[in-house]
C-alpha cells in the first residue's frame, strides 16, 4: 500500500490502492474508504466492484464517488460531502495520487473550516491547492 497523508484526525488521502490494501487500511484503524478514481482511468487499476468486495471482506464501509481529474463539478463535491458525512470515521479517500481526493475534501469543507485551514492542511500533507484558491474563496462565501 502506498503511504497515506493525514488531512485531519478523521480524514486521510492517498494514491490508488490494491485489493490487499483494504486489510492494511482496516488494521491501521480506518473505518471507511472513498474511491474517487473512475474505473479504467489507467490500465490495470482495481475497478470499483472488486474494491467494494475487498472493502467488505476487510470490514470497511466503501463509497464509489468517481471524479474526473480535469473537471471537479459541483455534483461531485456534493456527492463527496454526503459520503464524508454518512461514512464511519476515520475515512481514507484515494485517487491516482491523493490530490483529487484532497481537492474534493477542501471544496466540501471550506465553508465550515475556512480557506486558510483547508489550504494549510492540504499543504502540510504535500498537496498544493493554489490552483483552486478562487473556487475555494467562492465556496467559502456561499
Amino acid at each position: 500500500m502506498s503511504s497515506h497523508q493525514k488531512i485531519t484526525e478523521d480524514f486521510h488521502t492517498g494514491a490508488q490502492v490494491g485489493e490487499a490494501d483494504f486489510e492494511k487500511l482496516a488494521a491501521a484503524g480506518f473505518k471507511s474508504v472513498i474511491n474517487n478514481r473512475p474505473d479504467d482511468e489507467e490500465p490495470g487499476q482495481l475497478d470499483h466492484e472488486r474494491a467494494a468486495a475487498a472493502a467488505e471482506r476487510a470490514g470497511l464501509a466503501y463509497r464509489y464517488v468517481p471524479v474526473s481529474p480535469t473537471s471537479i463539478g459541483e455534483e461531485d463535491v456534493e456527492s463527496f460531502a454526503r459520503a464524508l458525512e454518512e461514512l464511519p470515521k476515520p475515512v481514507f479517500a484515494h485517487c491516482r495520487s491523493g490530490m483529487r481526493s484532497t481537492a474534493l475534501w477542501a471544496l466540501s469543507q471550506v465553508s465550515e473550516r475556512g480557506i486558510d485551514d483547508v489550504m494549510g492542511r492540504a499543504a502540510a500533507a504535500g498537496y498544493d491547492l493554489s490552483a483552486l484558491r478562487s473556487r475555494l474563496e467562492s465556496r467559502q462565501q456561499a
